[in-house]
């Protein structure tokens, strides 16, 4: 939760910047996220598991309630007690599977906005640059114009 909150947060771009480049090429946060792939490996197979078990245990209380044992509340209350802790343990590794893809996919994409705004950035200055340089190009042809328009209105004045 925090570190999504740390993703989002509304910090001004240089500081954005930053974090998100140390988080991006720092060899030991590389390793910490190397080390998570693998922790949510097997929080995949725990979810793949809880989800085998619960179908297990909706199985075995269907076939409970449609047969005949002799201790049908005993059944009834561990198939309860069974199914709440598969369902638990289902709902949690799912979610933590889903948090983890929001969390990857934010952080990419908030990486590619980074590099983005170092584009725009780049391509700003590039162009602030050229059309100074054609401006000043402009200007002095504007100035030999105005020169060459001049001296052609002396002439017409002169005739006149």
């Amino acid at each position: 939760m925090a570190t999504f909150c740390l993703l989002v947060a509304p910090l001004p771009y240089t500081v954005r910047k930053k974090v998100f480049r140390f988080l991006s090429e720092s060899p030991i946060i590389a390793k910490i996220a190397y080390a998570l792939k693998i922790s949510f490996i097997f929080v995949g197979i725990l979810f793949a598991d809880a989800l085998q078990r619960m179908f297990k245990i909706s199985a075995e209380a269907e076939l409970a309630k449609s047969g005949q044992q002799g201790s049908f509340s005993d059944v009834r209350t561990e198939s309860n007690i069974a199914a709440r802790n598969a369902q638990r343990n289902t709902y949690l590794t799912g979610f933590t599977l889903f948090l983890s893809l929001v969390l990857t996919r934010t952080f990419y994409i908030i990486l590619d906005l980074i590099h983005t705004q170092e584009q725009y950035a780049k391509l700003k200055q590039e162009s602030i640059s050229k059309s100074n340089g054609i401006g000043e190009g402009a200007l002095k042809e504007v100035e030999k114009l105005k020169k060459q328009l001049a001296t052609e209105q002396s002439k017409v004045k002169d005739f006149g």
